[in-house]
């Protein structure tokens, strides 16, 4: 039960951190940060943190579970992110905030705060792809 509650406390601990840099970083970032278009539509990003490669951008595809490559739409709303080039599948919930497969109990703001949560709860691992079948 221990290593439960560690887990847990390290989770919300970096979720919490997330949230803060997102937040505070968001007015250095606008530089960098492409407008998606639609109102209340998340920004594109694409940065280094904590040494990986996280990028996000509004994606084309529509369905759920559609075509080859899962760029659209799975949950995400139709905006894709990306860890070192591998899509980490992103739902926004019915209350704005974002989940990602790797920090699915830690809400977070943006699509941007979801990456940099899942970099810090990965700890250095890579992200494998998700299966779709």
């Amino acid at each position: 039960m221990p290593e439960l509650s560690r887990r847990r406390a390290l989770t919300t601990a970096a979720a919490l951190a997330a949230t803060a840099a997102a937040t505070g970083t968001a007015a250095a970032h606008s530089a960098n940060a492409t407008p998606s278009g639609s109102p209340g539509s998340p920004d594109a990003f694409n940065e280094v943190y904590k040494g990986r490669r996280i990028q996000g951008r509004p994606s084309s595809g529509g369905g759920h579970h559609g075509g080859g490559h899962h760029g659209g739409g799975h949950h995400g709303g139709g905006f894709a992110v990306y860890v070192d080039g591998v899509e980490l599948h992103v739902m926004r919930n019915a209350d704005g905030s974002w989940i990602s497969v790797i920090s699915h109990y830690a809400p977070v703001p943006t699509p941007r705060a979801a990456a940099r949560a899942a970099v810090d709860e990965l700890q250095g691992a890579r992200l494998l792809p998700f299966p779709t079948n």
